[in-house]
């Protein structure tokens, strides 16, 4: 991501969290990969930031009663809020997630390039039961805005373990991927931070950017936090903003 000066920090928020940057949100949950890579065969999605209207609780962030296939309401409701989270950051909930790739995986032969969405979990093998996302905006220092994104996932089996499974699977096939941009992408998979029943670390990188994503499992959920194009070194945000999402996840179960 571009370094912000402190004048358009502001607006640069505003619209991040009123426009675009929920597309971020759902890349995690659909086609896109890291930014400057697109599959041929899957056009990137196309989804529409949650409505954020009237005078809204601080801790209470608007949470949409329906949206499109695959939103989950009661799954928002649990998403972290800004409060949870290091002063200067904002929290908007997304209503429109394309599915996951489902439970067929990928073929022993199919090319490393063409896994790339799956290799930097913005898809995840399996089928989710519900799903909810949120776009993270943070303003780091007084020149720079860190952009991210949580999402949850339910499943009504072992859809959690087999998903981080199979991540791990893929990775260790293709660790070093030349995407159709001709851009050469690094995978590794390392322990997480000590969150839920197992979590891990997908590092990301071509050059200096950066994708990088903590996934946690947690029962038959998966929590996971996602920076995309961010300035180097923006995957630090990663663990602390997993450990806030797990404990607003954990204290508003029922």
């Amino acid at each position: 991501m571009a370094r912000l000066t402190r004048e358009v920090v502001g607006p640069v928020l505003r619209m991040v969290l009123g426009r675009s940057v929920a597309v971020l949100a759902v890349c995690l949950t659909s086609a896109c990969g890291p930014p400057t890579a697109r599959p041929a065969t899957e056009p990137a999605p196309v989804t529409e930031p949650a409505p954020v209207t009237g005078s809204v609780a601080p801790t209470k962030p608007a949470v949409p009663a329906s949206g499109g296939a695959g939103y989950s309401a009661a799954l928002s409701a649990r998403l972290v809020t800004a409060e949870a989270l290091p002063p200067g950051a904002s929290v908007q909930i997304a209503t429109v997630m394309a599915a996951d790739a489902g439970e067929r995986r990928p073929a022993a032969d199919a090319p490393c390039a063409d896994l790339i969405p799956l290799l930097s979990a913005s898809r995840l093998t399996g089928t989710p039961t519900a799903m909810a996302a949120a776009t993270l905006a943070f303003e780091v220092g007084p020149d720079d805005l860190w952009v991210g994104t949580e999402i949850l996932r339910t499943y009504a089996d072992d859809g959690a373990v087999r998903a981080l499974a199979d991540l791990r699977a893929l990775v260790a096939r293709c660790r070093s991927v030349v995407a159709s941009s001709g851009d050469r992408y690094r995978f590794a998979v390392a322990p997480g931070p000590r969150l839920g029943a197992e979590s891990i670390h997908l590092s990301c990188a071509s050059g200096e950017l950066e994708c990088d994503s903590v996934l946690v499992r947690v029962g038959t959920t998966l929590l996971v936090i996602l920076e995309q194009g961010n300035a180097p070194g923006g995957h630090r945000h990663l663990a602390p903003f997993a450990e806030a999402a797990l404990r607003r996840y954990q204290a508003t179960g029922s």
